[in-house]
């Protein structure tokens, strides 16, 4: 069996914006000797060799700042006027499925991924899409991954591609971009250009009517061929959250 991890590594990150830094703070074995001291066992018991063990805190970490699966509630309270599901709720089996990558390497920056694109690819591949796969949308903007410009730069999922994935069965999608749509600075700049109230956040905001998850902040797509694997993203089971890390990987069996 060989697994590829396409998930980043949860670390600290000074280029990362300010609401999504991620802060560890790693402790040497000696403090867990003092821990037990303290509770009453005397070094002279201590096994023979034993420091204490190492333990660490997560200091500080959104459930967005890393490699993420975002839940239905992330995106609005309510699904067609139904409760959105918290990532708690996702079912299990959604997340575990057969996995199909779609290349959208040639897409420039701010350029959103349509129908037509993705229609086109599958094909020029001759590939399929089967209700209950997990679609990864593959952007290469991966590269700018723990970068200033990672935030920044990219192409992003429109609307209608969101909407058309959807309505061909597909539950959980993915991209290795900083997030679904377009860039939001992007986002933000032209729609008061614009003073177009529809554009912002777009292809999130399907889930408004159509419920689905989407992964962000994937790596290491260009590791995968197009279909022939499974693809497995398991949530941290966090009550009541609108997403929650993931660690994501591809799986050859």
């Amino acid at each position: 069996m060989k697994i590829v991890d396409l998930s980043k590594p949860i670390k600290y990150n000074k280029s990362d914006p300010w609401f999504m830094k991620v802060k560890i703070k790693h402790k040497p074995h000696q403090k867990a000797g003092l821990l037990l001291r303290f509770l009453g066992l005397p070094k002279r018991l201590f096994p023979k060799g034993f420091k204490g063990w190492a333990d660490d805190s997560i200091k500080k970490m959104g459930v967005h700042s890393t490699t993420h699966i975002d839940a239905p509630w992330h995106y609005s309270p309510t699904v067609s006027g139904e409760r959105a599901k918290t990532i708690d709720e996702i079912p299990l089996d959604w997340c575990y499925r057969d996995g199909l990558v779609i290349d959208m390497k040639h897409k420039e920056d701010f350029d959103a991924i349509t129908v037509q694109d993705i229609q086109s690819f599958l094909d020029r591949e001759k590939l399929s899409l089967k209700e209950g796969m997990i679609v990864l949308i593959k952007t290469g903007r991966d590269i700018y991954n723990g970068t200033k410009d990672f935030p920044n730069k990219g192409t992003g999922m429109s609307a209608k591609a969101t909407e058309w994935l959807i309505d061909q069965g597909i539950k959980v999608m993915g991209i290795d971009s900083w997030g679904w749509d377009l860039p939001l600075k992007y986002l933000i700049k032209k729609a008061k250009e614009t003073n177009n109230s529809e554009l912002f956040w777009e292809a999130h905001l399907v889930g408004q009517r159509k419920e689905y998850c989407h992964i962000e902040q994937l790596v290491n797509l260009d590791e995968l061929p197009y279909q022939g694997f499974k693809v497995a993203v398991f949530p941290l089971n966090i009550v009541g959250a609108s997403a929650a890390p993931a660690r994501v990987v591809a799986i050859f069996e």
